[in-house]
């Protein structure tokens, strides 16, 4: 029996899936959690063979807690599972360990293939992204400019920034204007538009 964590905010989502893979002989689903800061202590308690989270939750998000489980619980795999099939997602997603990266609009049966081949090793991920995350590249921007961009995509104003993240307010418009450059944008919010849609920030 494979056993499952499952890691989604929404209720009726969380429900749903746990009811689809419940129909699988070979799957239980053994702990269930609403936030990302759960999830490494569900993980230690249950001891999931997978773990299969959202992306996008309060507290930390799928990555993030993705990154803990590698660490914390090697032989747990994690399955990132999003509505956002963002390519520079699926990077980051295979760096902090996962073992594989789906999106919720495959059909049901992908999901319990996909668990069922992470438990036996291997990577999964949706072929469709996988092209699309080769045709992008990598992340051009560094930690420091992502956080700034981040900030102001936000609306926050330079002082602001500058303040938030301990900077001088020339140093925040020259990390702005080094991400601009870099994404071909012209001004920070079309910056801050181009780094999301490809899952950089």
């Amino acid at each position: 029996m494979i056993r499952v964590l499952l890691a989604e905010d929404q209720g009726i989502v969380r429900g749903a899936l746990a009811a689809l893979l419940s129909l699988e002989p070979d799957i239980a689903v053994v702990a269930e959690v609403s936030r990302g800061d759960e999830v490494l202590a569900a993980a230690q308690e249950a001891q999931p063979d997978v773990a299969l989270l959202d992306i996008e939750m309060p507290g930390l998000s799928g990555l993030e807690a993705a990154g803990l489980l590698h660490e914390r619980l090697p032989a747990c795999r994690v399955l990132i599972l999003t509505t956002f099939g963002r390519p520079g997602y699926l990077r980051r997603a295979m760096d902090s360990g996962a073992a594989g990266f789906l999106v919720k609009d495959a059909p049901a049966h992908r999901l319990a293939d996909a668990i069922r081949r992470a438990a036996a090793g291997e990577r999964v991920v949706d072929p469709e992204l996988a092209v699309a995350a080769l045709s992008v590249g990598s992340n051009p921007l560094t930690d420091r400019e992502r956080e700034v961009l981040r900030a102001a995509a936000r609306g926050r104003s330079l002082a602001e920034i500058a303040r938030s993240l301990h900077l001088s307010e020339g140093t925040v418009r020259n990390y702005l204007s080094a991400a601009i450059q870099k994404l071909d944008a012209r001004n920070s919010k079309e910056a801050s538009c181009i780094a999301e849609q490809n899952g950089w920030l």
